[in-house]
């Protein structure tokens, strides 16, 4: 073995251990809401070093990258035998996304991917890509991971390279390490993306948050968060779709909005993180919001606070897909505090930490949108007087 590839790959391996040994700290003051911690828990460069790389000096003697890592994002997550798992997004060089685990012990640091990536099963129709999976623990028992998978869209001409449809494939395991591939959700229409299962069995059936849409980037007559029952998840069908969150002018959710990770259940209604997104003259722009479903009805929305709950910020907003904050996965720990797990610019994950009772807070007297500039400034105005009456 060669002096120059031993210090090398000595140099990889101290670089690959520096990094996910660091240390991860919160914001000093934040604002109230949640706190952001300052080092991303999951990067390309987390991937280990025997997916990148022939580690061979007879095969790879300048011990090249065999297999390129462009990001790790858009990650569910969920806590079982006391460790935190998120199940990321992993992009290659080659633009293919596929999913991988990462386990700590730690909500905010320490990640390290399993030793394989999740090798999900097809189906009859392979997938082209698969991406953005939500974890569900649902009460029959089971895991399911609810993901996107793409396929390329052959009503259109064969030159074009670039029409995709979207659907949402299914998957459940008991372990993250065995999963079962189920048919893709059936619905009425045409492309379905950030689908999320109910955590809860209603009236009997399975309750699924839809995000129906006519083309795969534009909403079209589509778009909203929709609800739907089926009777079974192994061949789960939608027939009738309700939008109960629609897209709204001028807003955060002008263009498009989907569900983020599963619903929160709370003393007072079921907490939803959801993105939401508009158009700019630099592009889309995608930010994170919240609302409240009554618990007994989790398809009416009873709190909606105004605005966006988070966005990206600083760096946050540099990426492959630029000013991108997306969440589908945050885990609600047994001592009440909630770890958000959001990516920035489909490049890079982060933690945010906050708790039940600040999100309750939040959604409870956080004002609702005004959807006008008139209504925003009286807003403003009360607060002020508010503040007044307390000195």
């Amino acid at each position: 073995m060669s002096n120059f590839f031993e210090h090398r790959k000595q140099q990889l391996h101290q670089e690959y251990k520096k990094l996910v040994s660091q240390k991860n700290v919160p914001e000093e003051l934040g604002n109230g809401i949640y706190k952001r911690y300052k080092n991303p828990v999951l990067t390309a460069e987390h991937a280990p070093l025997t997916w990148k790389y022939d580690l061979n000096p007879e095969t790879n003697p300048f011990l090249m990258e065999r297999f390129g890592i462009n990001a790790a994002f858009n990650s569910g997550a969920i806590k079982l035998n006391g460790k935190y798992l998120l199940v990321a997004r992993v992009e290659g060089n080659d633009r293919k996304s596929f999913f991988a685990v990462a386990e700590s012990e730690s909500p905010t640091e320490g990640f390290r991917f399993w030793e394989y990536p999740v090798l999900m099963p097809e189906t009859d129709i392979p997938d082209t890509n698969v991406y953005d999976m939500r974890l569900i623990q649902h009460e029959d028992g089971w895991i399911y991971g609810i993901f996107c998978t793409e396929r390329k869209d052959t009503r259109v001409s064969k030159h074009d390279t670039s029409a995709a449809v979207a659907q949402a494939g299914m998957a459940r395991t008991k372990d993250l390490k065995n999963w079962e591939r189920l048919p893709d959700l059936k619905t009425n229409s045409d492309q379905q993306r950030n689908v999320v299962l109910h955590p809860e069995f209603i009236d009997g059936k399975y309750a699924l948050y839809t995000r129906p849409q006519d083309g795969f980037i534009e909403a079209g007559k589509g778009g909203g968060i929709g609800w739907g029952l089926c009777d079974s998840m192994e061949n789960a069908e939608v027939n009738t779709e309700t939008v109960i969150d629609p897209r709204i002018y001028h807003t955060i959710k002008e263009a498009k909005n989907g569900q983020g990770p599963v619903p929160i259940k709370t003393e007072i209604g079921w907490i939803h993180l959801a993105h939401g997104v508009r158009n700019t003259a630099a592009g889309l722009r995608y930010v994170l919001y919240l609302f409240v479903t009554s618990l007994d009805k989790p398809w009416e929305i009873i709190y909606s606070p105004g605005g966006h709950f988070l966005a990206p910020v600083g760096e946050e907003r540099i990426g492959d897909v630029s000013n991108v904050a997306f969440s589908n996965g945050w885990i609600h720990d047994e001592d009440d505090k909630v770890y958000i797990y959001y990516a920035s610019s489909d490049t890079r994950l982060h933690v945010a930490e906050t708790s039940i009772e600040q999100l309750v807070d939040y959604a409870k007297h956080t004002p609702a949108d005004g959807l006008r500039s008139y209504t925003s400034v009286q807003t403003i105005y009360d607060l002020i007087n508010r503040n007044k009456e307390v000195g």
